[in-house]
């Protein structure tokens, strides 16, 4: 039986160029971020829209993740790629994580950072879900699961190399329309996309990489603090065609 695809990501990543990446593909149904409403319930989270969010889903997450699986065991021709940020997984039993396909996407902290705190000034290494990433992929290999990891700037680098990895881990066959898809939102976006969504809606592919000059002192200890975690998940990161196998 085929299992659903969630992708376990960190903010400000390319988490939503890569489900705009997937959505291209006839054999596969992206949802985006299904988890939002439960994560701002239950944490308290201060996000912008998060009235409207909370009003526009399900936020009981144990019956949101129930109902995912019970829509792909339906429709087994189709697979579920289900986009989640990693910190949204709080208050929930992650049992159901036996039965889907585990991906993590990280970004390194130094090029991550000063982007999040634009929307979130007072950030914090739980905000940028890296810990919580590194423990449920432990968990993961623990239970017998090998999930793939994916870094931004190598996915950036060779977006072509680290898909045909990808698409083999999850027993896909690559299919070169996931590199290209057309500007504007997609018909799967979350009500916050206007919020967050500005520059992929822009894209028509997954751009340059761009390595960033400088860092805020000010963000120097959150650095710290998010580095080792990083740093940890980046070791067992699939990487592109230059990079070697991994």
């Amino acid at each position: 039986m085929k299992t659903p695809i969630c992708l376990w990501s960190g903010p400000r990543n390319v988490s939503t160029a890569l489900m705009y990446s997937f959505a291209q593909r006839d054999d596969i149904r992206v949802v985006d971020e299904p988890l939002y409403g439960h994560y701002l319930r239950v944490s308290g989270a201060v996000h912008p829209g998060r009235d409207a969010i909370v009003a526009s889903m399900n936020c009981d997450g144990a019956a949101v993740m129930r109902e995912l699986l019970a829509r792909q065991q339906q429709n087994p021709s189709i697979r579920l790629f289900q986009k989640h940020m990693a910190h949204h997984l709080v208050e929930l039993d992650l049992g159901f994580l036996r039965d889907t396909s585990n991906i993590f996407l990280i970004r390194n902290p130094r090029d991550m950072l000063p982007s999040l705190t634009i929307q979130l000034p007072h950030a914090t290494l739980d905000d940028t879900g890296l810990k919580r990433q590194w423990q449920i992929y432990m968990d993961l290999r623990a239970a017998g699961q090998t999930p793939a990891i994916l870094d931004s700037r190598e996915l950036l680098l060779d977006p072509a190399g680290v898909l045909v990895k990808l698409c083999e881990h999850l027993g896909l066959d690559f299919d070169p329309r996931m590199l290209r898809w057309n500007a504007g939102p997609l018909a799967e976006d979350g009500i916050w996309a206007p919020h967050w969504y500005h520059v992929v809606h822009q894209s028509t592919g997954f751009a340059p990489y761009k390595s960033k000059n400088g860092f805020p002192d000010n963000l120097l200890g959150l650095l710290g603090d998010c580095q080792p975690w990083y740093d940890k998940l980046y070791k067992n990161a699939l990487l592109g065609s230059a990079q070697g196998d991994q």
